[in-house]
């Protein structure tokens, strides 16, 4: 069965995401260094570096990903954002080194109508200088899938592709695959014969071996809508069906799967991510049997 997990808040103490995790059935665990629209955050302490490996060994949750703030734009059109964003995207590298966490996940970014061009090549720049300056940083950074909103970059596999394409240490940097802004974006995987293609394009493109990670998120807008709303499995326009595609293709077995949906409880009182990695482990439960006699 795939990894799955939620993102979980570090509020009071980077470990208690771990223990957040825990209570609600987590295997895995992605979280922010910082509120999401926000420039800084405090430094880690030694104190809490100790804490985090000791939570982490009580609790066996693993911690695959850091998400970045959502202000960092490497593809702005302004210097003084791009400095920034360069700078505060150096600080969450240091952290996941320190946490021992694997990958960083980041929005390309939005080139504010400089053209999409411009700004892909502004975002390979900025990797390429931030490897430079920390050549020995383990963290590999994967570019997020995104619904294209605005001026947003990466809502394209051909984006991907040419970031990679501008990259000196590629084996550095991968992609995460986030459902919700695919489908928005215009990809669609809810038959068998549509995800037969999406991979097909996605291998031809930017290469399945690049894909290390999935957020897992359901849809509150059509296909096609370029607009980022994420909602509970089941319960938007994507279903369960393209869910249980992904979760049960052998190709995949091994990445993590991580909920990125709308905090909240039921009407019954239940946290809402509870639920929904029930949900997501009973559609391997369920479905992993046929689609093997089915030769998918």
């Amino acid at each position: 069965m795939p990894l799955l997990g939620a993102h979980m808040s570090i509020a009071g103490h980077p470990h208690k995401a771990l223990l957040r995790g825990k209570e609600i059935g987590c295997h895995i665990i992605q979280i922010f260094t910082r509120h999401r629209i926000k420039w800084s955050a405090k430094k880690l302490s030694e104190k809490e570096i100790d804490e985090f490996y000791k939570t982490q060994k009580e609790t066996s949750i693993i911690p695959v990903a850091i998400h970045n703030s959502y202000l960092i734009n490497l593809a702005s059109p302004r210097s003084n954002v791009r400095k920034k964003s360069f700078s505060t995207l150096l600080e969450e590298m240091e952290w996941a080194e320190l946490l021992k966490i694997p990958y960083l996940v980041m929005h390309p970014g939005s080139h504010m109508g400089d053209g999409e061009k411009i700004g892909l090549k502004r975002i390979a720049e900025a990797i390429n200088g931030l490897h430079d300056q920390i050549k020995d940083n383990h963290v590999m950074i994967l570019m997020e899938i995104t619904a294209g909103q605005g001026t947003n970059l990466g809502y394209r596999f051909e984006h991907m592709a040419e970031i990679f394409d501008l990259i000196e240490s590629r084996e550095r940097l991968g992609v995460c695959f986030d459902t919700c802004h695919a489908f928005a974006a215009g990809y669609d995987f809810r038959s068998k014969e549509t995800y037969r293609r999406l991979l097909g394009q996605f291998d031809k493109i930017i290469g399945l071996n690049r894909l290390k990670l999935f957020h897992i998120n359901d849809s509150k807008n059509r296909l096609g809508s370029r607009v980022d709303r994420h909602e509970h499995p089941g319960e938007g326009f994507i279903g369960l069906q393209a869910f249980s595609l992904f979760m049960n293709d052998p190709n995949f077995a091994d990445l993590p799967f991580l909920l990125e949906t709308p905090k909240e409880m039921d009407k019954n009182g239940v946290n809402r991510d509870i639920i929904n990695l029930n949900i997501l482990r009973n559609l391997v439960t369920a479905q992993v049997d046929r689609l093997k006699v089915e030769g998918f």
